[in-house]
């Protein structure tokens, strides 16, 4: 028997003013993104904002359907929306801010896994990191440098 040791490694900042100003302003629009969600059965709206190669900023919000599986999350909508509107592009940065209708979320809220493999696609894809910030309404916000500390263990065509 062998043992595997995963590690994860995260940043955390206590708020918005401590982010870099390039990621201050992409989770200005993951915010604004967020305003535009359709989240009728949750009451949990969640915003995206991707920064490109070419300076191009794509956002997504949750967008959600009476039979569930229908609906997509704002981290899926706005990487198929950049994949669809500049697939030459790299996306160098996501922002994700997620909040309920109900409560408020202070903590940082990730991505779910749907969305991770997602991700995980298209920074195969590129052969070069996304880098990622999630919040939840308000409080601290977590970086990762890549979806690799979200989602250790990829799953690629390389096993297809």
């Amino acid at each position: 028997m062998k043992e595997i040791k995963i590690e994860t490694k995260l940043r955390l900042f206590e708020g918005l003013g401590e982010l870099p100003i390039d990621a201050f302003n992409l989770m200005q629009s993951a915010i604004n993104a967020r305003t535009k969600a359709y989240a009728p059965y949750s009451n949990f709206s969640v915003g995206a904002a991707i920064l490109l190669d070419n300076g191009a900023v794509v956002t997504g919000s949750n967008q959600e359907n009476a039979s569930y599986p229908s609906g997509l999350c704002a981290e899926r909508t706005a990487i198929y929306a950049a994949g669809a509107q500049y697939p030459d592009a790299k996306m160098l940065k996501m922002a994700i801010c997620a909040g309920s209708k109900t409560n408020i979320t202070q903590t940082p809220i990730p991505p779910c896994g749907a969305c991770r493999q997602a991700i995980s696609e298209y920074e195969i894809k590129q052969s070069t990191p996304i880098e990622i910030y999630f919040m939840g309404e308000t409080g601290q916000v977590a970086q990762s440098l890549s979806i690799k500390n979200l989602l250790p263990f990829m799953f690629d065509k390389s096993v297809l």
